[in-house]
C-alpha cells in the first residue's frame, strides 16, 4: 500500500457492505425485540454489550440501534406523543440514515482503531488517545440538545490504557448519551466494564437466514450448499463470505477425499492441495486450508466424545468421522492434535517458512494420528 493510499476501514470485511451500509438483519428478531422494549419503558440502558462470534451480525445490529435512536424522537409522554415502535426500520431516505452512511452525523461517534503512529497502516489496537477523542465528544453539547450515540468497534482491541478510559466513561456516563460495544470475546473484557453493560448476546445464524444474509452482503450460495456452509461458517456471515469468496466448500471437499486415505495418505493428493498454498499471493488461502483442517480435527474429536454426528459439510464426511473417531479415546488424540498443530503453522509462516511445507506437515501429522489409531 503506498504511503498516499486511504487506509481501508478496520471493521469492514472487504469485499462486503460496512455493517452501516447493510439495513437489514437476519436471524436477530429476539434481541431487536428486547431493545425495543427497553426502548418503549423509558429506562434504555446507557451502555449494550453486543456479543456473540465474529461476523453473525453484531454491528450491522448496532448500527440499527444508533440510526433508530437518532432518528426517533423522545416520547414527552404527552397526549400527541408517537406510538411506540414495533421496528427499529429507518427509512433510507431519513436525514439521519444519510447521514450515518456518510459518517457525518454530529450525534455520532464511530469508536475503531486509528492509524498507527506513521500512519502507513492501522494499528493493531484502540489506543487511549481514541477514546480520548471520544469524550472529548461528549463533552461537547449536543447541536439540539438531544440524544447522542457511539458504536465501539471492537472493544476486544482496545489496549489496556484505552480499557482503563472507557471504564471510567461507562462509570459516570454523559446525559443523553448510550454506548454500543461489540465484544467477539467479552471474557476476556474486564469484569467491571461488562457489569456496567446490559448485554445482548447474538447466535450463530442457521443455514437459510445465513444464506439471505450471505446474498444481501453480494455472497452466491445455491440451495445444496446452505447447510455445509452453515456448518463450516459457523453460523457467521463474515466467515461464510470468506468461505465464498476463497471456493471453501470446495477446499473442504478436497480434504475429506484426501483423508478419506488414511491411515495410508495420498502424497500426490496432499501434494497437490499443499502446492495451492505456495502460489503466488496465496496467503489468503493458506489460512483458510489451516483453519479447515483444524475444523475437521474438531468436528472430529466432537463426534468421537459424542457420538452425535454433525449435518455432513462435504460428501462421505459423515462416513469418515466414524472410520477415524469411533471412540472417545481417539476423540482425545484428535482434539490434542487440534490443539498444537494450526499455532504450530502459523507460527512457521510468521516466520516465512514455506507455506507448502508447512501444510504439508500438517497433512502428515494428520496421517500419523490416524495410524496411532488404527486397529492392529
Amino acid at each position: 500500500m503506498a504511503a498516499t493510499d486511504p487506509l481501508p476501514e478496520p471493521d469492514r470485511l472487504q469485499g462486503a457492505p460496512h455493517p452501516r451500509e447493510t439495513h437489514r438483519l437476519f436471524g436477530h428478531a429476539v434481541a431487536e425485540a428486547e431493545f425495543l422494549r427497553a426502548h418503549g419503558s423509558g429506562r434504555l440502558h446507557h451502555a449494550w454489550m453486543l456479543t456473540g462470534p465474529r461476523g453473525v451480525g453484531k454491528a450491522t445490529l448496532a448500527w440499527r440501534m444508533a440510526r433508530f435512536l437518532l432518528a426517533t424522537p423522545d416520547d414527552d409522554g404527552g397526549m400527541f406523543a408517537a406510538p411506540r415502535a414495533e421496528t427499529l426500520d429507518i427509512p433510507d431516505s431519513h436525514p439521519v440514515a444519510r447521514r450515518l452512511l456518510q459518517l457525518a452525523e454530529p450525534r455520532h461517534f464511530l469508536l475503531r482503531r486509528g492509524a498507527n503512529d506513521k500512519e502507513t497502516a492501522l494499528s493493531q489496537v484502540i489506543s487511549i488517545d481514541e477514546v480520548r477523542r471520544m469524550k472529548s465528544f461528549f463533552a461537547l453539547s449536543a447541536a439540539d440538545g438531544g440524544r447522542r450515540t457511539a458504536i465501539i468497534d471492537a472493544v476486544d482491541e482496545m489496549n489496556t490504557a484505552a480499557a482503563n478510559a472507557l471504564l471510567k466513561l461507562l462509570e459516570e456516563p454523559p446525559l443523553n448519551v448510550t454506548l454500543f460495544l461489540i465484544a467477539h470475546q467479552p471474557a476476556r473484557l474486564l469484569p467491571t466494564i461488562r457489569s456496567r453493560c446490559r448485554e445482548l448476546r447474538l447466535s450463530p445464524l442457521g443455514p437459510q437466514d445465513l444464506a439471505d444474509a450471505l446474498t444481501q452482503a453480494g455472497g452466491e450460495i445455491t440451495p445444496e450448499d446452505r447447510t455445509a456452509l452453515a456448518e463450516l461458517s459457523g453460523g457467521s456471515v463474515g466467515e461464510a463470505f470468506r468461505l465464498t469468496n476463497l471456493e471453501g466448500l470446495k477446499l473442504y471437499a478436497a480434504l475429506v477425499r484426501l483423508f478419506a486415505t488414511l491411515p495410508r495418505l495420498d502424497r500426490p493428493q496432499a501434494l497437490a492441495l499443499a502446492d495451492l498454498a505456495a502460489a503466488r499471493g496465496a496467503a489468503e488461502t493458506f489460512e483458510l486450508l489451516v483453519t479447515l483442517i483444524d475444523l475437521f480435527l474438531a468436528r472430529l474429536a466432537r463426534f468421537g466424545a459424542t457420538g452425535a454426528l454433525p449435518p455432513e459439510a462435504a460428501p462421505g464426511e459423515a462416513q469418515l468421522l466414524q472410520r477415524l473417531a469411533p471412540h472417545p479415546l481417539a476423540a482425545r488424540a484428535w482434539a490434542d492434535l487440534a490443539q498444537s498443530l494450526s499455532a504450530r503453522a502459523r507460527r512457521g509462516k510468521a516466520v516465512n517458512l514455506d507455506p507448502a511445507a508447512l501444510l504439508m506437515d500438517m497433512l502428515l501429522k494428520v496421517d500419523e494420528t490416524a495410524g496411532s489409531l488404527a486397529p492392529r
